[in-house]
């Protein structure tokens, strides 16, 4: 062996050391999944909560849903019968509506339909819209009409309740948030929104 100084091995890190290491790392992984949901949250989902009656029965008071809001920003378009999630439009926000509120009706109509309501019933291309999920037959009437492009049609499920399209006309695509895809409280109800046909019990 030579005869330099014996190389000391390292000193292991004294136990308050090592504990606010751990504490930092642990720190770090929490804030990473942090920023991961609010991610999510912003682009992805975004959860919601119902504060009318005006889906009513399809979506009771106080239920919690989960929005997808990935549709509106890459432009795949929203079908008719979808439940979805949207800012006040102008006529709204002249109103009085914060623009940064959100509500939530469905789309029974998109561009280039030929839309109309008489006799209670919702009309569509010149057929009874079915399914129609209307509550209860309409007591107000709308004269025929084309939805323009980039535009929809949305009307509450609890239409004689409801503060929608037959008020202040098609709503443009650019203020959709998202669409419903999910209920997740009450557990009771735990499921698609958006997907099955009035029979069934659910929205479509």
């Amino acid at each position: 062996m030579g005869s330099g100084p014996a190389i000391a091995p390292p000193t292991p890190p004294s136990a308050p050391q090592g504990a606010a290491r751990g504490l930092l790392q642990q720190l770090f992984r929490l804030l990473l999944w942090v920023l991961v949901a609010l991610l999510l949250r912003w682009t992805v989902v975004e959860p919601r909560w119902i504060p009318s009656g005006s889906m009513l029965p399809t979506l009771q008071l106080q239920d919690r849903v989960l929005v997808e809001k990935l549709s509106p920003r890459f432009g795949s378009g929203v079908r008719t019968g979808r439940i979805v999630v949207f800012h006040p439009p102008a006529a709204l926000q002249q109103a009085g509506y914060d623009p940064g509120a959100a509500l939530i009706k469905r789309v029974v109509a998109v561009a280039g339909d030929r839309v109309e309501v008489k006799g209670g019933r919702l009309w569509r291309n010149g057929l009874p819209a079915e399914p129609d999920w209307a509550r209860e037959p309409m007591d107000y009437a709308l004269e025929p009409f084309v939805v323009p492009p980039g535009q929809v049609l949305v009307l509450g499920d609890n239409r004689n309740a409801s503060l929608d399209s037959h008020l202040w006309g098609p709503l443009p695509e650019s203020d959709l948030i998202g669409t419903a895809i999910w209920r997740y409280w009450p557990l009771a109800r735990f499921g698609p929104v958006g997907f099955s046909t009035p029979d069934a019990g659910e929205a479509a």
